[in-house]
């Protein structure tokens, strides 16, 4: 493979041999140096010509690792000169080997209304209601490599990892319109143990949020978070997120708790949403309304609605040793005084919120005797139960949050579950999201 030291533009292009390997290429790692296709594909889809010497080296760096692997898993024999990463760079899409970027189920719209950055982005719930708006994510992060997996498939994007690293911080742009975040809410969940700004791994991250906001200044702002920060401590964790944010320079809406089954989704699902405006805007934070809700009483959709159309695999169904299981757990919660264990939905009402973890898919069994086959294709106690009761499945989830069905599940059933369980509503977020960019008309 020819290497040879060659500057374009002050850029030098000579990058080590040994730096490509036959040995598959690497995409998720917790830097930007480290994930290569993060720098990559923010690159093609953001490039606008204002791009550092540093970031070009990056870029060519990438690349380079791009093509040698595609080479190497195509059994060719192809030698990569200089020439070949400048001209991938400088017209990334002549090679027709960054297609898969680019053809995905949710591209950005071509003519975008605002920009926006997506922290903390799970596996995009924010990225597809703002895309809805007509606005353009111009940076990601995400720590989890599964989420990173799923991100890449739907949106030709991998977030960057890490966000408390300088290395990955430093990629956001100068500028945008919008944050937006659901930052980690197990510290102040109230199914977790509630710690809150003592959490040092999770409560903290709030304060990446606010440095961002701090040294970029977007117009405005977009958070979301478990309904328990706003009692968490009584009350002084929010207080003070909120002291943190007028101070970082925005004028803060009070925030409010909404319901995911008011706005089109069979799912009880409470978050508290916490909407700011930048203050030299002038924005009367009285001026902004939550939206009605738009599915109420008989308007709203049932569990039927975004239930299997035919039968599911049996995988999904309880064996009979595990309902044993289940149904001893939930009695001896009951002797206790405790409303703890597995749940039974109608399937004509909402479900429970999709949660991860601990009891989170028995907590939203249902009844569905369209089996067929009870032959278990997974190691099971017993045997396949013939009442009917079987797990949701991962596209269900989808449903429940308000994900298409073009929306790609690509990792297994368990990371799928966590995804969907961690994500956020995309319809009350999307309804939200619009009173806010009506508000300072970006759209």
């Amino acid at each position: 493979m020819a290497v040879k030291a060659e500057k374009r533009d002050g850029v030098k292009l000579h990058i080590l041999p040994e730096e490509v390997t036959k040995d598959g290429l690497k995409i998720y790692g917790e830097t930007s140096y480290e994930n290569h296709i993060a720098v990559l594909s923010h690159y093609l889809h953001n490039n606008s010509g204002k791009v550092s010497d540093e970031q070009k080296r990056e870029v060519i760096m990438a690349i380079r690792e791009f093509l040698a692997r595609k080479e190497f898993r195509q059994g060719k024999d192809k030698e990569l000169t200089d020439e070949d990463i400048w001209t991938a760079m400088e017209s990334p899409m002549q090679y027709n080997l960054f297609d898969d970027f680019f053809k995905v189920p949710f591209p950005a719209p071509e003519s975008p209304k605002f920009t926006f950055i997506d922290l903390f982005a799970g596996i995009g719930g924010f990225r597809i209601a703002l895309q809805n708006l007509g606005g353009k994510c111009v940076y990601s992060s995400e720590f989890d490599v599964k989420a990173q997996q799923s991100y890449l498939a739907n949106y030709g994007e991998m977030p960057f990892g890490d966000i408390t690293k300088e290395t990955t911080k430093r990629y956001i742009p100068k500028d945008f319109d919008i944050l937006c975040g659901g930052f980690p809410c197990q510290a102040f969940s109230l199914a977790g143990h509630r710690l809150g700004f003592k959490d040092e791994t999770r409560g903290t991250l709030f304060f990446e949020i606010e440095a961002i906001l701090r040294k970029h200044q977007p117009k405005a702002f977009f958070l979301e978070n478990v309904k328990g920060l706003a009692i968490h401590d009584k009350g002084r964790t929010l207080k003070t997120i909120l002291e943190h944010l007028d101070d970082a320079g925005y004028d803060v809406v009070p925030p409010q708790i909404l319901n995911a089954m008011d706005y089109g989704v069979p799912q009880h699902r409470e978050r508290i949403y916490i909407i700011g405006f930048r203050k030299d805007l002038g924005v009367n934070v009285s001026d902004f309304h939550y939206p009605e809700p738009t599915t109420t009483g008989d308007k709203r959709p049932r569990f039927r609605d975004v239930m299997e159309e035919n039968e599911v695999s049996v995988k999904y169904y309880l064996s009979t040793a595990y309902m044993e299981t289940l149904i001893r757990h939930k009695a001896r919660h009951e002797a206790a005084g405790h409303g703890f264990g597995y749940k039974i939905i109608d399937i004509d009402g909402v479900a429970n919120a999709i949660v991860v973890g601990g009891m989170g898919r028995e907590c939203n069994l249902l009844i569905d005797k369209r089996l067929t086959n009870f032959t278990p294709i997974t190691r099971i106690k017993g045997e396949v139960n013939r009442d009917g009761i079987r797990k949701m499945t991962p596209r269900e989830w989808a449903r429940l949050q308000g994900f298409p069905d073009t929306f790609k599940i690509v990792v297994a059933d368990a990371s799928a579950y966590k995804q969907f369980g961690n994500s956020v509503a995309i319809p009350a977020v999307q309804a939200t999201a619009e009173k806010e960019l009506q508000l300072i008309g970006l759209i």
